[in-house]
């Protein structure tokens, strides 16, 4: 018999997570929250262990992406398409960096026909989630922003120096200091500041941790499944068209399971899971679905198109005296961080009892540090090392917003990370890979990212059946206009670093400097650029638009020509947001939960005005 709720979310993630908990604060509504992973991982919690949640099938969805005509310097010219697979998803999965977006960003969207989603119609939704803590190490408007929310909003504490002269040096290179969630968006010069992440306390604040964990996950009118892998929508075709009536699904068990919705059924499985669940359900467009043998249920071309992504290019600097090294970042994250067949401790902590003097000042100091983190949550521990933040109009287009941004990390990260989870061909991204990337260099990274990329990608079905992953198709720089604003970027921050005393040359890829006939002190080409964002541009993690409004989805987010469906994720986005999305996606939440109560005249409750 299946059970039946009033609504069926699939998808605990970023958006999902904040939906049922803002739905289900009205005791008399009944909601079902299925979710394909777990409750997240006790070392989710430490931001400088994101990495480590990458590539792992328990968290991650591991998808993989075809970068078009970027990837060049790409192991197999595959890209990883890191997707939280977990309660709080991608919020659980990312490295934490916090942006609303440009207001003009929002206000193009209901410019283009999105109508209710300018930044005057989604602000109180970004200051409802907030709760930003005060920082005397940054400029924030605290007037414009949140102070209560469930979503914890910091600095890093305490700033690690580089992170200050980052900030300088933007300022020497024209940029000017600010909030970049308020104010500082509206710099003509642009704006550069220490990042503002999703934490609390120096620990991540993802919406499980934010929205669900120990009190909407409580709450009688909120059941939350957990290993439930969606399959399809089951939907009924009447003289009206077609109504969702209900959700099929694996249990954690592989057994097949329906659960029923009365009023609706809501996909937030996110740019890639919700146009692959429309898609097996038979919607989406006729002739791939039947390529593969699905049903045509409703023919719509549009789902799974206008993929937006943003991409950067990492360019690394050498720093003496600035950047800190790998060892450092190591010990913060405690002794199991240093243990492996490369590490200074054993393998097996039963071991330890024959530890060399060095050694053993290796562990007490790594415990020193963990235990800082644990206790006070400060310390390397309490950032994904992503600690400062750029953003600025190149003058090349796209005049409404910024389309560059530039990210600082005070580190290069390790083969571990730029090899084995980024999928960089080592040897073509530096002449001496290993040098570079000692546990004692010191260096720094500059992400240079087109914060408005032109070109589009798609997610298109390779199978009927539901556990194969769809083909994630990039595009990068499938529009000329990208590569030129990528261009831009990288020059601003060859600026930026040439304004920053004890910082080196960038670390040109060899044979691409061979190439174009660079030598140490010339100022790079514009063809030598160029080759470079080819070769080295990867994914943000930012994955948009797939189910967007207008094609796919109304301006209330009820998917057209199916009752009773809607989506509430990021392919809704009509346009990608200039900066990291998962702010905006969180919103996307809070703004659905505002429309459907709305809709279905669900009335405010004492757990909302408290």
């Amino acid at each position: 018999m299946t059970t039946v709720y009033d609504f069926v979310i699939v998808g605990g993630g970023s958006a999902g997570a904040a939906l049922a908990a803002r739905l289900s604060e009205h005791p008399s509504t009944k909601i079902a929250l299925l979710e394909a992973g777990g409750k997240p991982p006790e070392h989710e919690a430490m931001p400088m262990a994101c990495a480590s949640l990458q590539l792992d099938p328990e968290t991650d969805w591991m998808y993989r992406g075809d970068p078009g005509k970027g990837g060049q310097g790409f192991q197999n010219k595959t890209m990883p398409v890191p997707r939280g697979k977990m309660l709080g998803g991608s919020s659980g999965i990312n490295y934490m960096v916090f942006v609303r977006g440009h207001p003009g960003d929002f206000d193009n969207w209901a410019a283009k026909g999105a109508t209710g989603w300018s930044f005057s119609d989604v602000k109180h939704c970004f200051e409802r989630m907030e709760e930003v803590r005060p920082s005397n190490e940054a400029n924030i408007d605290h007037e414009d922003r949140g102070k209560s929310g469930p979503v914890g909003v910091g600095i890093r504490s305490p700033v690690i120096p580089a992170s200050r002269q980052f900030v300088a040096a933007g300022e020497a290179a024209g940029l000017r200091s600010g909030d970049y969630n308020a104010s500082g968006r509206n710099n003509p010069e642009g704006v550069v500041s220490l990042v503002q992440t999703n934490t609390r306390d120096g620990r991540r604040s993802s919406t499980y941790h934010g929205y669900l964990e120990g009190n909407a996950e409580d709450r009688e009118n909120l059941t939350i499944i957990t290993g439930a892998n969606v399959t399809r929508l089951v939907t009924e075709d009447g003289s009206n068209g077609l109504t969702a009536r209900a959700v099929e699904y694996r249990d954690a068990n592989g057994d097949l399971q329906t659960i029923g919705a009365s009023k609706e059924i809501i996909l937030s499985a996110g740019a890639v899971g919700s146009p692959h669940i429309l898609m097996l359900s038979g919607i989406g467009s006729r002739r791939e679905l039947e390529a593969v043998g699905i049903e045509c249920k409703l023919d719509n071309p549009h789902v799974g198109k206008h993929l937006k992504d943003h991409y950067q290019v990492p360019m690394v600097f050498p720093a003496p005296g600035i950047g800190v090294p790998l060892a450092e970042l190591g010990l913060s994250a405690g002794p199991d961080a240093l243990r492996g067949p490369d590490g200074p401790l054993p393998e097996d902590p039963a071991d330890d009892g024959n530890l060399t003097a060095d050694q053993q000042e290796i562990k007490e100091e790594a415990e020193r540090r963990l235990n800082e983190w644990v206790e006070h949550g400060t310390g390397y521990a309490a950032s994904s090392i992503y600690d400062g933040i750029s953003f600025f109009s190149t003058g090349l287009g796209d005049e409404h917003t910024h389309d560059g941004q530039i990210g600082f990390v005070p580190t290069c990260y390790g083969d571990d990370v730029l090899g084995d989870r980024i999928f960089y061909d080592m040897d073509e991204l530096f002449k001496d890979p290993a040098k570079v990337t000692a546990p004692e260099s010191e260096n720094i990274t500059l992400l240079a990212s087109n914060c408005i990329p032109h070109g589009e990608g798609e997610i298109t079905i390779a199978d009927a059946d539901p556990a194969v992953h769809p083909k994630i198709k990039l595009n990068y720089f499938d529009d000329p206009y990208d590569l030129k604003v990528m261009v831009a970027v990288m020059r601003k921050a060859l600026a930026i670093a040439a304004k920053w005393d004890g910082v080196g040359e960038w670390y040109v890829p060899p044979r691409l400097a061979k190439l174009h006939g660079w030598e140490p002190g010339q100022e790079p080409s514009d063809a030598l650029l160029e080759n470079c964002a080819l070769h080295f541009a990867m994914t943000v993690y930012h994955l948009c638009c797939t189910c967007r409004i207008g094609d796919v989805v109304d301006e209330r987010l009820r998917v057209l020509g199916v009752k009773n469906l809607r989506i509430v994720d990021a392919s809704v986005m009509p346009n990608i947001p200039s900066g990291n999305i998962n702010a905006p996606c969180i919103m996307i939440g809070e703004r659905a939960s505002d429309l459907m109560k709305e809709d279905h005249g669900i009335r405010s409750s004492a757990l909302e005005t408290a």
